[in-house]
């Protein structure tokens, strides 16, 4: 048999396909499409590898993140750890009057409206049309300087009638001026336009205090602490009042001092102010305070206040030696109180140290004219008598006489609470 054979098929018989030339380029095609996004997602595609193995970097949380839990941070009572929160937004979004705003009140809750103005400022040139920051900046002058603060308040108030904080700035800057039924009739407004703004509640009561009007400044701090029961602020108030000599309710400021040292088992402030409540009682009880003084300095060793406070403690038991070591502390930790300058010299004067006595005597004397107060010049000017008549080398030396002071008295409530 013979077998025909065609020379052009393969010995095998296997039938071989081509391969297409579409299918070439498809491939092709969807090749260079994953290297193509391999490379531009390759930042992605690591990370996720890295935390297949936990070694992928910390993610940077975005701004609004980092505002958001700064603002349930405040509510909780953190101060501190809300200012961290807003001033890491803010290095993302340093344009965002959001969080300036937001910042510079956690700034003035924390006691450092010095830093404020700026921020304002910043604030009203990115936004001139924003009543915030004009809010802002009343807040952070409405003590130092309560006529700009008028100001910066009225300028917000001409571009939204309606926001609230801006009479409350008024009502605490014209308490300041002594102008206390314009600073009720501000207070009254700011509370009808918000009656659930922190601010506008604890500044409802600085010009209620100052017309006699104790109770309902009582309800109103305890209104804000009832809306905020962590915000430590409104706590200190409410005990400010309580201590006053027409309200005389000791017990309930101790009480109210201990509640911030619940909420806040390290602050030298609270300890400070029992320190203060314990030593001012009728019968005043030395015993029972200076413990508090001495742990509000080993909280804060460089409290100026707390060293005068347990100087004047000393010095009124006779410790003259402790008072003088307890004054030269709070001179050297910045305190401008005019108590650790005079009863310093009272002290030297005690232990018969005429000339430390009269060379302090002379520095506080000024000061006391300068601070406008006349009791505690009329204290140095009897000293100092008595120096001239029983300390040798004094004799016929007369008391200084400072040119009388140019700059206005202090503000009426700086400083209170």
């Amino acid at each position: 048999m013979y077998i025909r054979r065609d020379k052009n098929k393969p010995l095998f018989g296997g039938r071989q396909r081509g391969f297409p030339i579409r299918l070439v380029i498809l491939t092709i095609f969807l090749a260079g499409g994953f290297v193509t996004l391999a490379m531009s997602q390759r930042d992605t595609i690591q990370i996720r590898a890295l935390e297949v193995f936990g070694l992928a970097p910390t993610a940077t949380p975005f701004a609004s993140d980092l505002a958001t839990r700064g603002s349930a941070l405040f509510q909780n009572g953190d101060i501190a750890g809300a200012l961290r929160l807003f001033e890491e937004a803010i290095i993302q979004r340093p344009d965002d009057v959001n969080y300036l705003y937001e910042y510079g009140q956690l700034l003035i809750e924390n006691e450092q409206d010095s830093l404020v103005l700026p921020i304002a400022e910043r604030a009203i040139a990115l936004a001139p049309q924003d009543p915030r920051g004009y809010a802002l900046k009343g807040r952070a002058l409405m003590w130092s300087d309560p006529s700009g603060a008028i100001q910066a308040a009225i300028q917000g108030i001409d571009i939204d009638p309606t926001f609230a904080p801006l009479y409350a700035v008024q009502s605490v800057a014209f308490t300041n001026l002594g102008r206390w039924q314009e600073g009720l009739r501000n207070a009254q407004r700011a509370y009808e336009l918000d009656p659930q703004d922190i601010f506008v509640l604890t500044s409802y009561q600085w010009p209620l205090t100052y017309v006699g009007r104790y109770q309902e400044a009582i309800d109103y701090l305890e209104g804000a602490i009832a809306i905020s029961p962590n915000l430590i602020n409104p706590y200190f108030y409410l005990a400010a009042l309580y201590r006053l000599p027409r309200v005389s309710q000791p017990e309930m400021a101790i009480g109210t001092y201990n509640r911030v040292l619940e909420l806040q088992p390290t602050n030298a402030k609270a300890y400070l102010r029992l320190c203060q409540t314990y030593a001012n009682v009728n019968n005043a009880r030395f015993d029972v305070a200076q413990p508090y003084c001495d742990a509000a300095i080993r909280l804060d060793p460089n409290y100026g206040e707390a060293y005068m406070q347990r100087g004047q403690m000393q010095y009124a038991r006779r410790n003259y030696e402790g008072a003088i070591e307890s004054f030269n502390e709070c001179i050297a930790n910045g305190s401008t109180r005019i108590e650790c300058w005079y009863l310093r010299g009272f002290a030297h004067y005690r232990l018969n140290n005429c000339d430390d006595a009269w060379g302090i005597l002379e520095e506080s004397r000024p000061m006391a004219v300068n601070q406008n107060l006349p009791t505690v010049v009329e204290s140095i000017d009897n000293v100092m008598d008595a120096i001239t008549l029983r300390c040798p080398g004094y004799s016929g030396r007369s008391v200084p006489t400072p040119v009388p002071p140019t700059s206005p008295p202090p503000t009426p409530i700086g400083g209170f609470g």
